[in-house]
């Protein structure tokens, strides 16, 4: 019985040698990985080219970034540090999304190296299969931890700048414009869903209250439908203006938005419309007291 605990004892001693000299093997890795830098680094951006990848980005940008990403990809071997890699990754996307970078080509480099890496522990530890499959148990489950991280990050970074660019469309899409003293108007073009409506209060109650506005002329000639949702949005608008201490008008109704006012049943009473943005601003004057003359110009005057 007690040669069996014994033999038991010193088989996991063993194991818990073999997973210990397996944690050692890494700086041995990355001494290799370093070693061998420019070796591997021409290799892997000669594949890069070779799989049409980073075309967008010059010679000079390329090596720049291959240098980088190596560099970064054998630290994080070295530390395991995630948080680090992380904020590489970001600083990466910023740098590479504006120069028309796509994610599949970032995953793409980021794969293409780890198999140049695992192709060169491949040919330096090939006589000892032993400690290659070490070797390889240390590095393949880090590698494949770095391709996933940096295509997350890439991902998410692009995200973000696409949102930042529907935004910056959307504020130009519904511009607030200050036309006199106290009147704002706002010309809503295109499709008006849900989101852009909340949008437009958001800007125009801004709007309002920078410029101290008294009058808003809200013109929708260019919108060419709305839904149950986006008018009563619309009244919404109008009510949040009232309080902000501004009128709102509304001009270029069409027929097919005036029905559609009418079906849903939409209180009418609250929105002061004007057919057209002329009419609109004519009647906004007339609320800001401001007295509008026609001047008729004759022959020979």
């Amino acid at each position: 019985m007690n040669a069996e605990n014994t033999q038991d004892q010193r088989q996991d001693q063993g194991q818990a040698e073999l997973s210990l000299s397996g944690n050692q093997l890494l700086p041995q890795l990355v001494a290799h990985l370093r070693e061998h830098r420019a070796k591997l680094r021409n290799e892997w951006a000669s594949r890069i080219r070779d799989a049409h990848l980073l075309e967008a980005m010059t010679p000079q940008e390329m090596a720049a970034e291959t240098t980088s990403v190596y560099d970064n990809y054998v630290e994080v071997l070295e530390t395991g540090s995630v948080e680090a890699l992380q904020h590489y990754a970001r600083d990466l996307s910023e740098r590479i999304i504006p120069r028309g970078v796509e994610t599949h080509e970032v995953v793409g480099i980021v794969l293409l190296l780890r198999d140049v890496l695992a192709r060169s522990l491949f040919e330096k530890y090939q006589r000892d299969f032993a400690l290659l499959n070490q070797i390889l148990d240390a590095y393949e489950p880090a590698a494949n931890r770095i391709a996933n991280t940096v295509a997350v990050s890439f991902v998410d970074e692009r995200e973000r700048v696409i949102r930042q660019q529907q935004d910056a469309i959307k504020e130009l899409s519904t511009p607030v414009l200050p036309v006199r003293e106290r009147l704002l108007i706002l010309p809503i073009i295109g499709v008006l869903d849900s989101e852009r409506a909340r949008q437009l209060t958001e800007q125009l109650l801004s709007g309002i209250r920078t410029h101290r506005a008294k009058v808003v002329v809200i013109d929708i000639t260019g919108a060419p439908d709305v839904d149950e949702t986006v008018a009563n949005h619309l009244v919404q608008t109008v009510d949040a203006s009232r309080l902000m201490g501004a009128s709102v008008i509304i001009t270029g109704l069409s027929p097919t938005i005036a029905q559609t006012l009418v079906t849903i049943g939409v209180d009418l009473s609250k929105m002061n419309t004007i057919g057209d943005l002329q009419g609109g601003l004519e009647e906004a004057e007339r609320l800001l007291g401001y007295t509008v003359t026609r001047k008729v110009v004759t022959d020979g005057s």
